[in-house]
């Protein structure tokens, strides 16, 4: 199959259940630094105004974000690398961007912060003894190999720029929701619980959703899977029998598409028990709703940010681009988002830049010793609370499944679909 049937059969794909725009942003650019406008388009946990505000001033170019849910940025990035000239999103969304011919390899040699990166993005693992966790560990999407193919060869250069990442679980309400012990007691199995009937909401992501579902399944007990990173044909089937029957006995109270639609699920009771993001979390908390973040006994979803440079994307523009990139592994940023649970991939850098308590709760996993503030300036953590799961090392070392794009994603995603259409 050449690149263009490639290209064809991706966006054909791509276009289900949703209308793809195909405008192409043609203002012109002038090529006075000042005057450079740069397009990243991304989703709402880290395209955030006070980023946007700081990266203008200390970089001297104007940047524009457009952010999205997960699926429809993927679709528009894909379809249209016009659209724009850095993309952030989550490492299962490479494999279809690389594929489509909507990115570009980046030059290791114009990261200025390369060297720092941890070994999490680089071996899949955060020490030796980690578990690596079943599907696309970033790793293994990392590197352009000399056919053009992505793989853990290291080479000069790469698919995309590490930055952020986490591991995600489900959020529940302790309200209605006895709390449990992590790693023990809380279980992926809740989200297909009798008792939360009615009280159930998964992420509508197709590359994340099925992992949250699958994860539940298997942890009720309801199926086995021989690979979840990599599920056959009979096991998807398999599994969305059982959510749709779930979805007929009207199991599940939506499908939320954004953090601040899980938040406001959270907020009017429309659910107790839900997939959840880690700022998602932190705003609940922040607005006194009782959500604990769980810790799997079965591991955790894991997900890597990447970002990505649009294979249109050259000149002024691409050096701009670059020098955002290297903003963003610079110390501030990785501080930032470490206030609503993210981690970042040189976190020494961004150690200064935050307080003891902030380092010693969210990396280390220690008590908070004072109350301690979001991205949003309301307070996220009480004194003395400790973080859900623990430190950085804990959480990462207890990886289920990493966000993937299956060989069999085409089918998932149609059978996604169904599900949300039924």
């Amino acid at each position: 199959m050449n690149h263009a049937q490639n290209r064809r059969r991706f966006l054909k794909t791509l276009s289900v259940g949703a209308a793809v725009s195909t405008l192409a942003f043609k203002a012109p650019y002038v090529f006075a630094k000042k005057q450079i406008t740069l397009r990243v388009m991304g989703t709402h946990v880290t395209l955030q105004e006070e980023l946007r505000q700081r990266a203008m001033r200390e970089l001297g170019i104007n940047v524009e974000f457009t952010p999205m849910g997960s699926a429809a940025v993927l679709q528009k990035a894909a379809a249209n690398p016009n659209s724009f000239d850095l993309y952030e999103q989550w490492s299962d969304s490479i494999n279809i961007l690389w594929q489509a011919g909507a990115i570009q390899p980046l030059d290791i040699d114009r990261l200025n912060y390369w060297q720092e990166i941890n070994p999490l993005t680089k071996t899949g693992k955060i020490t030796p003894e980690a578990s690596i966790g079943a599907g696309d560990s970033p790793n293994k999407l990392l590197y352009v190999q000399a056919d053009g193919s992505l793989g853990t060869t290291p080479t000069k250069q790469i698919s995309f720029m590490p930055y952020v990442h986490n591991v995600d679980s489900f959020g529940y309400n302790t309200n209605f929701i006895e709390q449990g012990i992590p790693y023990e007691t809380e279980s992926w199995a809740w989200l297909l619980d009798e008792k939360n009937k009615g009280k159930v909401a998964l992420v509508n992501a197709p590359t994340i959703g099925i992992f949250d579902a699958a994860l539940a399944a298997q942890g009720k007990g309801l199926m086995r899977f021989n690979d979840i990173g990599n599920m056959s044909i009979s096991e998807i089937d398999q599994l969305f029998a059982i959510l749709l029957e779930k979805k007929r006995q009207g199991h599940f109270a939506g499908f939320w598409t954004s953090v601040p639609q899980s938040v406001d699920f959270m907020k009017m009771k429309r659910v107790n028990i839900q997939s959840m993001f880690s700022p998602g979390v932190s705003a609940c908390k922040g607005q006194g709703i009782p959500v604990v973040y769980a810790s799997p006994k079965e591991g955790y979803r894991a997900w890597h940010g990447v970002m990505c440079l649009s294979s249109n994307t050259q000149g002024h523009v691409k050096d701009a681009a670059y020098e955002y990139m290297n903003w963003w592994l610079s110390g501030y940023p990785g501080a930032f988002i470490a206030r609503q649970g993210y981690y970042i991939s040189n976190p020494d850098r961004s150690q200064p830049l935050m307080s003891k308590p902030e380092w010693d709760y969210w990396y280390e996993g220690k008590a908070a010793s004072i109350d301690l503030q979001g991205t949003d300036g309301k307070v996220s953590v009480k004194a003395g609370q400790m973080r859900d799961g623990g430190s950085y090392i804990k959480r990462f070392s207890n990886i289920a499944v990493w966000n993937t794009v299956m060989p069999n994603y085409d089918y998932s995603l149609d059978k996604w679909y169904e599900l949300l259409n039924s």
